[in-house]
């Protein structure tokens, strides 16, 4: 090597040097310092593509979860107001029953009567008033009067429709519980058992009504066990993805640390280095002395 006054290599090497592992030492400090090994897209453009991705998968599917909670707890909410409707139906069932044995007086009849309209009211204030969320569920203007589709998953082709409409509309009419309603069952006065004919009818209006209520719990508690499954596929699915945008966007530590001392060391050397370079032109003087 040529020793010149105008061009120093062994400087300019040095100062490349420095200036490389001061570039590479900036870079782990980042990556240690945010946990990221992507910060920005120079890093890495192509993760920075995939990572994006599944970014907006993974966020998608968390609300997803946070859908099908919200969709399970009406289900649930509707299935225990029918559970409740059971329970009811049950000891109106035992009072016809009881209303049918002619072993009763009119005084019997007339409170077998009293207990079963009030019974029957709460049975209406039930299907009337059960709400979620502020909003009724049952009735014509109620949430499950028609179809409901709820967004199960990041991308619009994962949705489920719930449809029990029909199934309600077969519990339920207009006029109350479809055994406790109409000519020869409650009139507009309400239950009315004069004869055991009389408590016979609402025994066998009772008996349809509670087939009724038992296919509106069955169709109610199939979606919120596929809910249950849907939510512990998507549970698995938000997990893997979330491990695949770690596996592209995370600081691995350990080999940023050692990546980070090996750097300090460079630029320490590299520095020493350039300064015993830039004396070499005093070697140039010594030669004119």
């Amino acid at each position: 090597m040529a020793l010149s006054l105008f061009t120093n290599s062994a400087a300019m090497s040095s100062t490349n040097a420095l200036n490389q592992a001061n570039s590479l030492l900036s870079t782990s400090m980042e990556r240690l310092g945010t946990g990221k090994r992507i910060n920005s897209a120079s890093d890495d453009a192509a993760g920075m593509q995939i990572a994006t991705r599944l970014q907006g998968q993974t966020n998608g599917m968390a609300v997803a979860q946070r859908n099908i909670s919200d969709a399970t707890s009406m289900l649930q909410t509707a299935e225990g107001a029918f559970d409740e409707v059971s329970n009811i139906m049950y000891r109106m069932k035992d009072l016809a029953t009881q209303g049918a044995n002619d072993t009763n007086t009119q005084d019997d009849r007339d409170a077998i009567n009293d207990e079963m309209n009030s019974l029957n009211d709460e049975l209406n204030n039930i299907m009337g008033n059960t709400k979620f969320a502020g909003d009724n569920l049952f009735g014509a203007s109620g949430k499950l009067a028609g179809p409901m589709t709820f967004q199960i998953g990041s991308s619009s082709d994962e949705a489920m429709t719930v449809d029990l409409s029909t199934t309600l509309s077969g519990a339920y009419g207009a006029s109350g519980f479809n055994g406790l309603k109409g000519a020869g069952a409650a009139g507009a006065s309400g239950i009315n058992i004069q004869s055991a004919a009389d408590a016979q009818g609402y025994m066998d209006g009772l008996e349809a009504d509670l087939a009724s209520v038992g296919k509106v719990r069955s169709e109610l508690g199939a979606n919120i066990n596929r809910m249950a499954h849907t939510s512990a596929n998507l549970a698995n699915m938000k997990d893997n993805t979330s491990m695949a945008l770690g596996n592209i966007t995370d600081a691995d530590f350990a080999t940023e640390a050692s990546s980070m001392s090996r750097n300090q060391m460079l630029a320490q050397t590299s520095m020493s280095m350039l300064k015993q370079s830039n004396s070499m032109s005093g070697m140039v003087m010594s030669l004119l002395g």
